[in-house]
């Protein structure tokens, strides 16, 4: 009589698990390092978005939103300051809710800016003002 057992031995098995947490050990590293990539790159599209917006509402109303009417004034016709008369029905964003940047954290708005007509900041990874790599600062006007 033969002995048709079917199925793995603990050997197998433990081979495998460590074939596959070796490549894990090797492969992991490389992705974790792109997550940040990836959400600096989100940042700056956001950021360019934004931009988008604002010139259509400048477009339409003749005035970029004051920084005390903030980017909300993308989603929602401001009722503070200078009130837009032409203000597009909908907002100017398709999303009906300004977005943290990708770290959580709100996008600064000023206008009149700075560097330009306004100017929108991401504090990076750390949330803190400054910083280097993926801690740096995102900012419209270093945007290509």
């Amino acid at each position: 009589m033969k002995n048709s057992s079917k199925g793995f031995t603990l050997l197998e098995v433990i081979v495998v698990v460590f074939i596959l947490s070796l490549l894990a050990a090797i492969v992991a590293p490389r992705f974790m390092g792109r997550t940040e990539d990836a959400k600096i790159a989100e940042a700056k599209v956001q950021i360019k978005n934004f931009e988008t917006a604002l010139k259509l509402f400048k477009l339409d109303n003749g005035f970029y939103p004051t920084t005390e009417q903030g980017l909300e004034a993308l989603i929602e016709k401001p009722s503070v300051g200078r009130i837009p008369e032409n203000y597009r029905e909908g907002g100017y964003l398709e999303q009906k809710k300004i977005p943290l940047d990708p770290w959580g954290n709100p996008y600064i708005y000023i206008s009149p800016g700075i560097q330009g007509d306004f100017d929108i900041i991401s504090l990076g990874a750390d949330g803190q003002e400054g910083g280097e790599g993926n801690d740096a600062d995102i900012k419209n006007w270093d945007i290509q």
